[in-house]
């Protein structure tokens, strides 16, 4: 049976999750950093959500609805690039660090079982 509605898949709500942490932690960047790193990381992280609402919408055209979820990935790609860099810049610790890059692995990893497998959703 697929899931009708995006917000009740696993996807969404770890992907959710994972954006409300990035926004919590990056209240704490400097304001310097208030129209790059933290505009960009909180952007990506959201985008994740937002494609997925987008792909539900195209789900009648596998093609289309696979092609949303490789944006998500994408995203969720570039989500990971900017935890490094707030790693690096030292506006992180290494624990947060991995506990982000935790999250963004499992949200990658339901990606692409979605993308893998789009009959099941």
């Amino acid at each position: 049976m697929s899931v009708r509605n995006f917000k009740e898949t696993t996807l969404y709500k770890k992907a959710f999750e994972q954006a409300m942490a990035i926004f919590e932690i990056s209240k704490i960047f400097p304001s310097e950093e208030k129209y790059s790193l933290t505009d960009q990381v909180r952007r990506s992280s959201r985008s994740v959500c937002a494609n997925l609402a987008e792909a539900y919408r195209k789900k009648r055209y596998p093609a289309h609805f696979i092609s949303k979820l490789t944006d998500c990935d994408a995203e969720n790609s570039e989500t990971n690039v900017w935890i490094d860099f707030a790693y690096a810049t030292k506006y992180i610790n290494e624990q947060t660090k991995n506990d982000l890059l935790n999250k963004n692995d499992e949200v990658g990893k339901l990606l692409n079982h979605m993308i893998n497998n789009p009959e099941k959703y």
